[in-house]
């Protein structure tokens, strides 16, 4: 949808076309989401964080590690039919998470499954006009044996999301802020990442940062505090990225 809107720019300088914004709202607003994951809008905040992250009418999106499908499914029905959603886990998450995504495959026709390690995602070339990485982007740093999670190298995998993004394809990040430091050693301790290292990852990619959002901010936030900590779990300090290819 992207490409087709840059093209008809292209072609018709004097009467630009843009891609339709898409329905966010009313995705929010469908009556058969899980319990689950109505708690968790006030938090996470989707209408505005994939509105500002332009999600688009008809895109190719790509959810990375895509959990229980939170976003997959809005993402989907927000893209419309013309959209597709594919919603990539690994191994160990998929298996967990296999039961959820029954019935979210059953009422969601444009998503489909993607199991693989990180650095070995088969994605295509130029396939995608949206990417996004919601809160999961610092587990390119982590390695779990517990959760089948083998040492990823961040860079690798970038490669691979460039080279599968269109030209001026977004690509979301939404993360946990964590200090600066050994980031390995951060995540593992705290499952937060140093909002420069995701900054400095995405340009040596070939990303343009092309807007921050203070959305999800929460200057109260103890950076050193486990995001799990029931004291700070769902309100953590939030960055909300927009990278453009």
């Amino acid at each position: 949808m992207r490409l087709l809107a840059a093209l008809l720019i292209a072609a018709a300088p004097l009467t630009p076309a843009f891609a339709k914004p898409a329905d966010i709202a009313a995705a929010v607003a469908m009556t058969d989401r899980p319990a689950e994951d109505l708690k968790l809008d006030a938090g996470r905040k989707p209408v505005e964080v994939l509105t500002f992250e332009r999600l688009e009418e008809g895109d190719r999106v790509l959810d990375w590690m895509a959990g229980q499908g939170y976003y997959s499914e809005l993402m989907a029905r927000a893209v419309g039919p013309k959209g597709h959603v594919d919603a990539l886990n690994p191994p160990g998450l998929a298996g967990r998470a296999a039961d959820g995504w029954k019935a979210r495959m059953a009422r969601i026709p444009n998503i489909s499954l993607i199991t693989t390690y990180f650095a070995q995602a088969p994605l295509k070339h130029n396939a995608y006009d949206f990417a996004l990485f919601n809160i999961v982007y610092h587990d390119l740093y982590w390695t779990s044996p517990k959760y089948d999670l083998p040492r990823t190298e961040p860079r690798a995998v970038l490669r691979l999301l460039y080279d599968a993004m269109r030209a001026g394809g977004v690509v979301a990040v939404v993360e946990h802020v964590g200090a600066p430091g050994d980031t390995r050693a951060i995540v593992e301790a705290v499952h937060r990442i140093d909002p420069e290292t995701v900054k400095a990852d995405f340009a040596r990619a070939g990303f343009r940062l092309e807007a921050e959002s203070p959305l999800l901010r929460n200057p109260a936030d103890d950076h050193t505090k486990l995001v799990f900590d029931p004291a700070i779990r769902g309100t953590t300090d939030r960055v909300v990225y927009r990278f453009v290819k």
